[in-house]
């Protein structure tokens, strides 16, 4: 697997904000955040409740427009893109993983895993997705429908339907929320995986300061702003860290 490793572009924002509503009912849900996603690394993004977690990754992602400042998904600003081209390229360079799985019940796991390319009326490359059958384990499963699989199998399709794409970024929003710690640990194992073996770009929202061990590096947010940087998370550490954060905030 590793002569198919490739360092694709991550995302950056500069000075990115986002403020919902106006006057005196106004919430600054995001401040002048700076922010680099780093090709071929896993981040992991934490905060206490109402940090503006979710808000980041969905303004870097395109899901939400920002109040001010821009972001870049590799070379590209998407805050100058139609809305048409915008949809183009979360097709065809964002991946999501979601709390809830997200898989259609009446499809099997490779209609899952294949279904955007087959929505977007393009094929996936047979080498490429080899290789991520070969990287999710589920080879044997493929023709199961998702009733048929375990959650954490089910999260793994649903993270190897965002990899069929060969995305710059996967964006993942509590991808173990929903999972047991042995499901759990599957799912993050892959998403390394995905990073290592795969040169894949990730960024993970998480509360779990277990899941955020697993990254390369842990960006804290407190209030809307980017407060404290954590390189090689261990879970104790990041325990440490959040308690520090959640006592201040």
């Amino acid at each position: 697997m590793n002569g198919t490793k490739e360092r694709t572009g991550g995302a950056r924002t500069v000075g990115l904000s986002k403020v919902y509503g106006t006057g005196d009912t106004a919430v600054r849900a995001l401040d002048d955040v700076d922010l680099e996603l780093v090709a071929g690394r896993f981040t992991a993004i934490m905060g206490p409740s109402g940090a503006g977690k979710s808000t980041l990754m969905h303004c870097v992602a395109g899901l939400d427009k920002p109040t001010a400042g821009r972001v870049f998904v590799g070379d590209v600003e998407i805050g100058t893109l139609s809305d048409k081209r915008l949809t183009r390229l979360r097709r065809e360079r964002i991946g999501f993983v979601f709390q809830a799985f997200n898989l259609i019940p009446t499809l099997t796991a490779l209609e899952n895993i294949t279904l955007p390319a087959t929505l977007a009326g393009t094929r996936v490359d047979a080498a490429w997705l080899d290789t991520v059958v070969a990287a999710v384990g589920l080879r044997e499963r493929l023709g199961h429908r998702p009733s048929e699989l375990s959650g954490g199998q089910q999260q793994r399709v649903a993270v190897a339907r965002a990899l069929a794409s060969r995305p710059q970024v996967i964006f993942a929003d509590e991808p173990t929320g929903n999972l047991d710690s042995r499901s759990g640990e599957e799912v993050l194992m892959f998403l390394r995986t995905a990073v290592d073996e795969l040169g894949q770009t990730v960024a993970m929202v998480t509360h779990d300061p277990v899941a955020a061990a697993y990254a390369d590096e842990v960006v804290f947010l407190a209030d809307g702003r980017i407060v404290d940087v954590m390189a090689a998370p261990t879970a104790a550490g990041v325990l440490d860290r959040m308690k520090n954060l959640e006592g201040t905030s």
